[in-house]
Order: structure tokens, then sequence, then C-alpha cells
């Protein structure tokens, strides 16, 4: 093959509102996985710092969380919040994705309330990671929908990143180019670069890999591409016994990323990079539509966001979020501190989690909308 292959690793952390705090209380081994998944990160790039190469989306509930002095003492004797977060800035090895603050499935939210979401999370990142430009966008559940790319380019995102499973062209070309280059998409006269998630191989990240197979998988994949690959592979990084696993013998870190990495470094295999740098080198590609989708969960494949929607129940609350999101705005939610505080009631209940798990987790969000209610009727 006439090109190497860029590898774009790709991975989320996200925890609900308080979800930590919580478990610390009631489910301390549960809390720990989930700390020691997020402190191994940055420990397992050090020893590869010449190669190694992730992104990576915090949400703002989880910045939230680690940054808070009072959370910060609790989890001291199991993880030092505040050294992880400094270890985080390395940009040698890490890029910081832009999110939403709250992490909700954006399409299935009001428009209206996508910038402040958006404004949120760059507040408490520009702080804690010292930098106002974070390149790439990571939509919460990769939820997606082309009337985002305005606003996404208005806070100066130059890419970002899609399922396989939406993107269909507009230029013509070949399975492996939809999939394996960055393309261009366009609405209402902005434009952005949509880089292609391959959800087959993030499967199996997700799952349990070795370096082997993934090898292989990537070569035949990309054996018939006659311009330079990038293939990305997106999951949680901090969800599911693959990545939570303690013992070195049974994670991703251990098993299959050093095993890559020693490979990279004796001169063989894929290249990890930044998909910044991939762009500066290669540029975009063709131009592609998206259509509206997320990306696939244990339950769903993510077409028609019905992990979030698949309920009356699920829908009703959607609902009573845009009805109170509409209330406010129409009221000016940014003038006395009881709107304010009904504005981050309503943002808090499109957490994607209170309707992932069907309707379990509801009654969070009606909490919070009951509470808004009652700012606004005072």
């Amino acid at each position: 093959m006439p090109y190497d292959v860029s590898h774009a690793l790709v991975l989320n952390l996200h925890q609900p509102p308080s979800n930590l705090d919580d478990l610390l209380t009631d489910s301390l081994w549960e809390a720990t996985e989930i700390l020691y998944a997020l402190d191994r990160i940055p420990r397992a790039l050090w020893r590869h710092e010449q190669h190694a190469r992730v992104h990576l989306s915090l949400s703002g509930t989880l910045l939230e969380t680690l940054s808070a002095p009072a959370f910060q003492q609790r989890a001291y004797g199991i993880v030092d919040c505040g050294a992880l977060l400094w270890h985080l800035q390395n940009t040698r090895t890490i890029r910081i994705l832009g999110t939403a603050y709250y992490h909700p499935v954006l399409p299935l939210i009001p428009p209206g309330d996508w910038a402040e979401q958006l404004a949120r999370w760059r507040g408490i990142a520009g702080h804690l990671f010292a930098r106002t430009d974070f390149g790439g966008f990571w939509p919460p559940e990769m939820g997606f929908r082309m009337e985002m790319i305005p606003l996404l380019r208005q806070w100066g995102y130059r890419y970002v990143l899609v399922d396989s499973e939406h993107v269909e062209p507009v230029s013509p070309m070949r399975w492996e180019r939809l999939r394996y280059r960055p393309h261009v998409a366009r609405h209402d006269g902005q434009e952005i670069v949509v880089v292609v998630r391959d959800r087959e191989l993030s499967d199996a990240q997700e799952s349990g890999m070795d370096a082997d197979w993934f090898l292989r998988e990537v070569g035949e994949r990309t054996r018939w591409c006659d311009f330079p690959p990038l293939v990305t592979t997106c999951t949680d990084g901090d969800n599911g016994g693959w990545f939570r696993n303690t013992s070195p013998n049974a994670n991703f870190w251990s098993v299959f990323h050093d095993d890559l990495l020693q490979r990279v470094t004796a001169g063989g295999g894929v290249r990890p990079t930044f998909i910044d740098d991939y762009l500066d080198r290669y540029g975009a590609d063709g131009e592609v539509r998206v259509k509206p989708g997320a990306w696939n969960t244990g339950w769903h494949h993510g077409t028609g966001f019905t992990q979030w929607t698949g309920s009356a129940a699920q829908r009703d609350a959607l609902t009573r979020v845009a009805e109170l999101s509409q209330d406010l705005r129409a009221r000016g939610a940014d003038g006395r501190e009881d709107l304010r505080e009904a504005h981050w009631r309503v943002l808090r209940a499109e957490t994607s989690c209170n309707f992932y798990w069907g309707e379990a987790w509801l009654p969070r969000c009606h909490a919070d909308l009951d509470e808004a209610e009652r700012l606004l009727t005072r």
C-alpha cells in the first residue's frame, strides 16, 4: 500500500452530575474503578510519549466534579484529582476536544440551548486547561444533525466527529474514501470538516481486542486506499470492564495500547496521529451530508435516537424540557438570579443519561424541571 495508515484514537469521558460523589458513598469500588480508569490514561501515555496520540472529550459535569475541592478531598486516598487534571494538559500526547457541558444529545434538546451548553463547557475547560482553542468537537453520544454546523463554526471548531452509519456522499466516492478520509459538510452557508468514526473497529475497541487483530483488520479495510487513510476509533474511556479493569493483563492500555505502541516504535503498524496534524498535512476531501443520528449503544444502532426517545415517558420528558426552555427564553434567562438558577436546572435536565436508561433516570430530569418551574412561578 502506497500510504501509511494514520490512526486517531478518541475517548469520551463523562459522569453525570453528582454521580461520582454518590458512588463514593454507596458503591466505593465502582467509584474507585472509574477514578483509576481516568487516572490511568495519562500514566499509560508517559512511557510512549514519542508516539502516543489520544483525543479526549471530558464533559463539563465530569470536569466540575474533578475540580471541586470537596470532591478532591474525598477522593484523595484513591486518586489525586488535581494532579490528574494537570497531567491531562500534556499536549504532546493528548488533545482535548470541545463538547457540551451537561452532555446532552444536542439534536434532541431545543436549539436555543445549544450555545449555552457549548459556552458553559468552554468556560470550565478554558480555565482548567489554560487554553481557548480546542480544534475539534465531540457531540455527546455522537448525536449530530447538520443544523449544528453554523454554531460549531461560530465557536471556532475546525472539525466534528460523526459516526460512519450516518454519512452519505455528496461528491462521488468509494466506500473506503467515504470512511477513511475527512470530508466537508455544509449547512446554511457554513462548512465544517467531518471526521468519520469507524463503527465496527470502535465496537472492537470498546469490547476488547489485541494489536495483531487490529493491525490485520485495518490492513484489510484500507488495502485499496489510493489516498492517505485516517482510521478513527471512538469509544467511552471510563465505562466497561475493558477500560475499568485494574488488572495489568486485562485492560485496554496494558493489553492493546502498549503492544500497539511498541510496534509503532519498532517502525511497524499504523501511525498514531492527532486529527489536526492529519488535516494540516492532507486536508479534507469531497463533500458529504450527515443524517441525524447518534453512535450505536448496547441496545440500539443510533438511528432515530431511539435509545433516548423510545418510550412515551422519555418523549414526554423531552417535551417538558422544550416547553420550559422556551418559557425561560421568553422571560430572559440571564436576568434575575432565580431565572438564572432555573436556566441551569433546565440545562442539567437535558443530560443524556437522564434518558439513556429508559425511564429509570427520568425522575432526575423531572426533579430539575420541577425546581425550575418553582423558580419561574416565584
